[in-house]
């Protein structure tokens, strides 16, 4: 999680969202979640693609914390690769659900059971607090990172992840301790994207908000965290409008005020915890 710039005001977000949303009228939007993006999403109609590609409003859960609650009953679950065992995986796969998995490909975790397969010479900066035991990656550096992530994706397959979500993919405007450019991170998050498809997986764009311009059509929807808090939501409008699902949190505000703005956007929001256990409000809950 990086730091944000302010962007358009709230009233400017959702106007500014319609306009790139192809002229599309906000209204228009609940209508696809009642309609054919929503249809086609529950008849498991992937519209000829290979992988999952979730439709606009598609319903979901994420839990990062803490033993899984298998009883919510939604489309997809995001759950963390390395700490939920096979049986909850499978648990999932059973009561119909598609299950992501999360990694961070961006930075460096010391708890992770492969944290020693990191040199020492890739490793940067420290994320900021709370991000305890967490430092920045040299994202040049693919020759030695690339075999790490792609043994994490192989992890995906094998435990039956339908998708991943790698975090951390904008360190170029971050901290990082390295001289990152947008460039660099463009082919980071690319190649993360093709090593994603090329073992079948579904693959999410995390934040990154300023470079979805560039990055829509490599990946399969969008994850955000805290677009109202910042005022930056209309930035993830390119992704609804190629039929792609935008799924997001917020962890502070009031439901009864961001809930019905990001609905009409045809946006995916909960109100989460931070350390994000079970607990929700889901935006799209009757």
């Amino acid at each position: 999680m990086g730091e944000r710039e302010l962007g358009l005001g709230r009233a400017g977000v959702v106007a500014v969202a319609v306009a790139m949303w192809l002229g599309i009228a906000a209204t228009a939007a609940v209508a696809q979640c009642d309609g054919i993006f929503r249809d086609a999403f529950e008849s498991g109609d992937t519209a000829g693609w290979e992988v999952w590609r979730p439709a606009p409003c598609t319903t979901w859960q994420w839990q990062l914390d803490g033993t899984i609650d298998t009883s919510v009953d939604v489309a997809m679950y995001d759950i963390d690769l390395f700490d939920v065992p096979q049986a909850t995986v499978d648990a999932l796969h059973a009561a119909g659900r598609v299950v992501v998995c999360y990694f961070s490909a961006g930075s460096w975790e010391d708890w992770r059971p492969d944290a020693g397969s990191y040199p020492s010479g890739i490793l940067g900066n420290a994320l900021d607090p709370p991000w305890q035991g967490e430092r920045w990656v040299d994202i040049r550096e693919i020759a030695t990172l690339g075999p790490i992530l792609a043994a994490r994706m192989d992890l995906a397959v094998a435990k039956g992840c339908d998708g991943v979500e790698p975090d951390n993919v904008d360190a170029y405007a971050n901290d990082s301790g390295f001289p990152l450019t947008y460039q660099n991170q463009l082919a980071f998050n690319r190649w993360l994207a093709a090593a994603a498809h090329a073992r079948g997986l579904s693959v999410g764009l995390k934040n990154d908000l300023d470079q979805i311009p560039d990055l829509v059509e490599s990946f399969d929807w969008a994850l955000d965290e805290q677009c109202w808090e910042y005022s930056e939501c209309a930035l993830l409008a390119p992704f609804v409008a190629r039929g792609r699902a935008v799924f997001g949190v917020e962890y502070v505000g009031n439901p009864a005020v961001f809930c019905p703005a990001l609905n009409a956007l045809g946006y995916s929001w909960l109100k989460k915890n931070l350390v994000l256990d079970a607990w929700r409000i889901d935006c799209r809950a009757p």
